[in-house]
């Protein structure tokens, strides 16, 4: 148990790194404006068209770093700080949900995999936390609950590991495309590649958090039995 806290210390305070990095990168490149002038609702709007896409709106949200697409809707919504931005990295940003929108229009398979688990994990993400704690009260008495518990947790962990494919991959549609239509210049490429990187940076820590969440509580229902 000792060696779990440990790994969930250095999980989270890499977690914190990543964030407080992105924070950084994000506030840093909101600073260098495109060449073009181009606004992220722009850049959103040229690539969907670039790529055929014709029947996703792209609309402003509240918020900083709410950006995403919405396949249910087909909207991609960028936050008010990437929206009305011409800058380097609300190119990046706005690039990125528009990934998803050409990964939806050409049925990406990761990104139909976890479409058809987002029902099981909402359901999964409402009780687990519920079950999971009458599991390790009532452990010696039925030990089956923590089992579900897990059980349910495990959706959840399976969801985030999905994700990262998804996420990549829009981040790498993201950079041909920036690089491809001229959006970004020689000199700001990098950047752009930088913001993105760090992005996927947060999504790699989730799902190492969620996985070893799910091994502690492993360890609790198997210590149990000693």
């Amino acid at each position: 148990m000792f060696y779990g806290w440990i790994l969930f210390g250095i999980i989270a305070l890499g977690g914190w790194i990543v964030s407080a990095t992105l924070q950084s990168k994000f506030k840093k490149y909101s600073k260098v404006p495109l060449d073009s002038g181009l606004t992220g609702r722009d850049v959103a709007l040229k690539m969907l068209h670039d790529n055929g896409i014709y029947d996703v709106q792209v609309i402003s949200t509240q918020g900083m770093l709410t950006d995403n697409y919405n396949p249910g809707n087909k909207t991609v919504n960028l936050s008010e700080g990437v929206y009305h931005s011409n800058s380097v990295a609300a190119a990046a940003v706005a690039a990125h949900e528009c990934g998803h929108a050409v990964q939806h229009a050409k049925a990406y398979g990761p990104l139909t995999l976890r479409s058809a688990l987002v029902p099981t994990v909402s359901f999964a993400s409402k009780w687990v936390m519920w079950v999971l704690l009458a599991g390790i009260f009532m452990i010696n008495t039925f030990p089956i609950l923590i089992w579900i518990g897990i059980g349910l947790f495990a959706m959840t962990t399976i969801f985030s590991f999905v994700t990262l494919p998804v996420e990549i991959d829009a981040s790498n549609r993201a950079l041909v495309w920036l690089n491809t239509a001229g959006i970004v210049r020689d000199s700001n490429k990098d950047k752009a590649k930088d913001a993105l990187k760090w992005a996927a940076y947060t999504y790699v820590v989730a799902a190492l958090g969620s996985l070893a969440t799910l091994i502690y509580y492993i360890f609790i229902a198997l210590g149990s039995r000693r």
